[in-house]
């Protein structure tokens, strides 16, 4: 064990925060942090867009849901998936680059690559004493999120992060056991096994909601999980993504 496991395994979501902003020198150590991150083969396809101006971040909480913590932190974060510095170097270079840019691969890597980038900078945040809340209710209306941060083609808006100081310290929510996500050699397919892990899991975390809620909520996780993805949503996410010139091919 040591600071940065013990940072790690300490993460839980923070979704009130005090009345106090991130300094500049905050967000350049979050955002280098940020860069610090592995990345597919140097492309850095990825941009971080800090949101400090009120108004918009009011605006940005209303299309997430209307979450207050989008509107009230110490900086809002929004992590792209960023092509278009490649679509400047075809120029520079004077060489077609649509077909790798305009590939599923080079989606995925853009989507990678910020993805990692920003478990970096929530890290690095909270090694700081700083809390933080991804958001991906961001992808409820990409459109007005791209007009409301003037997006440009061949980038996507992936989720935000809230950052600031906690203004709470929930519990932390148990996760999946280990067995359940690590398969040595191959993917473990006993399906009766797989069944009675998360049947075990189901009662810890029924337990875990009974205790957060004073008996309350006692739901599982294999009922939120059934119930939410019954009802499909952001179902535009394909034709937008297209919209913005990327997985095309």
């Amino acid at each position: 064990m040591n600071t940065v496991i013990e940072t790690i395994m300490n993460h839980r979501s923070i979704r009130k925060f005090e009345e106090k902003v991130l300094s500049d020198e905050q967000i350049r150590t979050i955002v280098e942090c940020a860069q610090a991150a592995s990345t597919s083969s140097f492309i850095q396809a990825y941009s971080i867009i800090g949101v400090k101006d009120p108004d918009k971040k009011k605006k940005l909480a209303e299309i997430v849901g209307n979450q207050a913590y989008v509107a009230e932190n110490g900086h809002f974060f929004v992590f792209c998936g960023d092509l278009h510095r490649h679509q400047v170097i075809s120029q520079m270079e004077e060489k077609d680059l649509s077909t790798s840019l305009e590939s599923t691969e080079k989606f995925m890597v853009a989507t990678i690559d910020a993805a990692l980038a920003a478990q970096n900078a929530v890290l690095a945040a909270e090694s700081m004493g700083l809390g933080a809340c991804y958001i991906g209710g961001l992808r409820n209306n990409l459109d007005e999120v791209c007009k409301l941060l003037h997006i440009p083609k061949f980038v996507i808006p992936l989720f935000g992060i809230a950052v600031g100081y906690p203004a709470q310290m929930p519990d932390k929510k148990p996760r999946l056991p280990f067995e359940h996500i690590y398969h040595e050699g191959e993917y473990n397919q006993d399906e009766d096994l797989f069944k009675q892990e998360l049947r075990t899991y189901n009662q810890t975390i029924s337990a875990y909601y009974q205790a957060r809620t004073n008996g309350k909520r006692s739901d599982t996780w294999t009922g939120q999980m059934a119930n939410m993805l019954e009802n499909p949503k952001r179902m535009y996410m394909k034709d937008f993504v297209k919209g913005q010139g990327l997985n095309q091919k």
